[in-house]
Order: C-alpha cells, then structure tokens, then sequence
C-alpha cells in the first residue's frame, strides 16, 4: 500500500462512526430486529457485532505497534451473537463502545511512522498479517456492514 493510498484508508477508518450513524437515520428504530432469516443478523445484531470487533481490532491494532511478532486470536461472530445474546445488549452502549475505540484507534494511527505499517503478527485463521493489512480489514469492514443493514431494511420492507 502506498503512502497516499494508506492516508485515504486511515481517513476512512476514521469516519466509520459517521458513517453508521448517518444510515441508522434512515433506519426506523423499530425495526432493528428484524431478522431477514433464522441464519441472518438483524441491525440490532450488527451493532452490537460492531462493538465486539471494533474491541477485537482496537487490541489488535495495539499488538501490531507494541509488540510485533505476536499472535493474535481470531473468534466466532456466530458464537459471539448468541452466546453474547446479541439481541438483549444495548444498542446506545455499543454505538459509544465503538465510536470512542474506534477514535482511540484513529488518533493512535494516522501519524504512525512509516516503518510502523509493515509490523506483522500471527493471526490464528489468517497467518502473518502486517498493520497496513488490519489497516485494510478494518477500514472496509464497516462499509460491509452499513451494506448489510441496508439489505435487513430491503427485506423488511417487504413485509410491512
């Protein structure tokens, strides 16, 4: 990734709260869980799904610069959502969960030096991954998921 190429990405990460938030405006409250299917997540789910991964992303992003070369886990969202019960934890609590980590993260990379970015760890699932390939997952991870509440809204859509 190139330097410029990183900038744009990291002011990316950086507005993912925005971006949520922006498109749970257009998302009645009311039918945040909806589940489109039993094997579905409802919008209630992804948000508290954020949070957890946003807490996953904020130690990783933490291993890569304080210690280079350690491993990291990897864990089941699926096993996490009902495990967790999902469905019962506070969306309000997750969305503030994930935008002050998400922020602290934010600050902590956009001045990082250079040589910085290519610290690597061992990822459990993925193998060796250096930040700028974090830098990557967690930047397009939420776009994923805005797209995805975007569908649970379609399909609910159709049954009102």
């Amino acid at each position: 990734m190139t330097s410029d190429e990183r900038k744009q990405k990291i002011e990316s990460y950086g507005k993912a709260y925005e971006n949520v938030m922006k498109t749970l405006k257009n998302l009645p409250k009311e039918m945040w869980q909806f589940k489109p299917s039993d094997n579905e997540w409802s919008i209630h789910e992804i948000l508290i799904h954020l949070a957890d991964s946003e807490a996953n992303g904020y130690i990783r992003c933490r291993r890569f610069i304080a210690e280079p070369g350690s491993k990291v886990m990897a864990y089941d969202q699926d096993l996490w959502t009902n495990a967790l019960k999902y469905y019962s934890q506070s969306t309000d609590e997750a969305l503030e969960l994930f935008k002050f980590l998400r922020v602290m993260s934010y600050n902590l990379i956009k001045n990082l030096p250079e040589k910085a970015w290519s610290n690597v760890v061992e990822h459990s699932e993925n193998g060796i991954m250096t930040l700028d390939n974090w830098l990557d997952v967690y930047e397009k991870h939420i776009s994923s998921h805005i797209e995805q509440m975007k569908r649970v809204y379609s399909a609910w859509e159709k049954t009102v």
